[in-house]
């Protein structure tokens, strides 16, 4: 009989330090290569690589981190207020989200060792989820009144473009060669929370 998984303080600070990474990326990268002049947005928004690869890992605690990072680095710290970052940083949430549950649904090998395993991370680990992240932010920043409704479509565009860059070089690479070592750790996240 197995006995019930109880998470350790390892978990509490494994999130508090995704929350300090995630942070300093997304405040580097939008103060780095700022798209045109929307507050919080980057042509290449190298955070985003960051955090999928921990929600991948770590399950929920990345997300959760990837939300609070993105709240306070590309939001807050950005000057966009505080009202406007809640909704704004759901776009990182919904960007780690979408390929932790597909992922995890389709039994993908996130060592993406297979054919399958490479097509389920393209579709839902950078295209799927950088579209609608960049939606909902592009959208988010219009109606918090941080750019205009004609700013749109560009924002969203190059929010996407500049995150599938991101991803497409950084994601993969680091699933094949890393995970086989952090699968091993007593930190890597198999489910959501354990």
């Amino acid at each position: 009989m197995r006995t019930a998984y109880k998470p350790t303080y390892s978990f509490l600070l494994l999130l508090v330090a995704l929350i300090l990474i995630n942070t300093v990326l997304a405040r580097f990268a939008v103060l780095g290569i700022p798209l045109g002049g929307a507050k919080g947005v980057s042509n290449l928004f190298i955070a985003i690589a960051a955090m999928i690869l921990f929600t991948l890992w770590f399950g929920a605690y990345g997300a959760v981190a990837a939300y609070i990072g993105g709240f306070i680095g590309a939001g807050v710290l950005s000057g966009i207020s505080p009202e406007a970052s809640v909704y704004f940083a759901l776009a990182d949430l919904w960007q780690v989200l979408i390929p932790l549950v597909a992922l995890r649904m389709l039994n993908v090998d996130l060592g993406l060792t297979g054919r399958r395993d490479i097509i389920c991370f393209v579709a839902f680990g950078i295209l799927i989820n950088n579209a609608f992240g960049a939606l909902w932010g592009a959208v988010s920043l219009a109606l918090g009144n941080v750019i205009a409704w004609t700013e749109v479509i560009p924002t969203m565009t190059g929010w996407f473009i500049g995150n599938v860059v991101v991803t497409a070089l950084v994601v993969p690479l680091a699933l094949r060669y890393g995970t086989p070592y952090i699968q091993k750790s007593k930190i890597f996240v198999r489910n959501y929370w354990y």
